[in-house]
């Protein structure tokens, strides 16, 4: 299969992250290990892409570049127009904080705080008050309304991913990124996870991306980027479980 290439000049104003001719080594010599091998791809605005591929396909090292948790060895990675590679410390924490949210796998969640006070922990940390009208919304669409007081040992592993999804989407970021965001969640909860954020791309204008392995989850995406080998080998649109599942078997052959 030919790499395929996502970028579009005449889109570039509704670019929310985008990447071009990325490479990624890890290690030197003869022992070095390529993870990404020349990709380019590019987020629009209000979308929701699913990165998937076999085990050790560069899927996980793409979306931690994107997100600006990992450097490049060669190429550029942008979130909007400001490119990752010359940002110093301190702006690319700022620009993490303040553009980027995260939801991972294992919740993140800190034991001593109540359901809200991990959803506004960014916000407090930068210092600054949450916009309550977005922060009403957020909170009413996640159905967390009746839980913001109890701390995550007092809610169910789907109730926790909730709480993880509300506090990437507190601050109204850019983008938001998902590594494996239903890989502790069993199949109901997963469901009601991958619905939110379905919900937050349709109902609350955001644009996320999102790395799985699950094709369930995958059939949530408006479409579905496929690497092998550190490339993009495919891209499928309007994915369904199914349609998901046949191409993945394709690649494992």
């Amino acid at each position: 299969m030919t790499d395929v290439r996502t970028a579009s000049p005449a889109v570039s104003s509704l670019v929310v992250a985008s990447a071009a001719d990325i490479v990624k080594l890890y290690g030197s010599g003869d022992t070095a290990v390529r993870a990404l091998d020349g990709v380019s791809i590019e987020v629009l605005r209000g979308e929701f892409t699913a990165i998937m591929g076999p085990s050790g396909s560069g899927k996980s090292t793409l979306m931690h570049c994107l997100a600006g948790l990992d450097t490049v060895t060669s190429g550029s990675v942008s979130i909007g127009e400001v490119e990752l590679s010359g940002l110093s410390d301190k702006k690319m924490t700022a620009l993490r904080r303040d553009r980027i949210g995260f939801v991972f796998q294992s919740f993140n969640l800190v034991p001593t705080l109540t359901a809200l006070e991990n959803i506004t922990l960014p916000i407090a940390i930068a210092g600054r008050k949450p916009d309550q009208t977005w922060l009403d919304t957020v909170v009413t669409t996640l159905g967390l309304t009746d839980r913001l007081h109890h701390r995550p040992s007092e809610l169910s592993g789907g109730q926790q991913q909730r709480v993880a999804v509300g506090r990437a989407l507190a601050s109204r970021p850019e983008i938001i990124f998902g590594d494996e965001p239903t890989g502790n969640l069993d199949s109901r909860s997963s469901g009601e996870v991958m619905g939110i954020l379905r919900r937050s791309v349709d109902e609350l204008g955001q644009t996320v991306v999102m790395v799985t392995h699950d094709a369930r989850a995958a059939g949530y995406a408006d479409r579905v980027l496929f690497l092998a080998d550190g490339r993009i080998v495919d891209e499928l649109r309007a994915p369904t479980a199914d349609t998901v599942l046949d191409r993945m078997k394709e690649l494992e052959r």
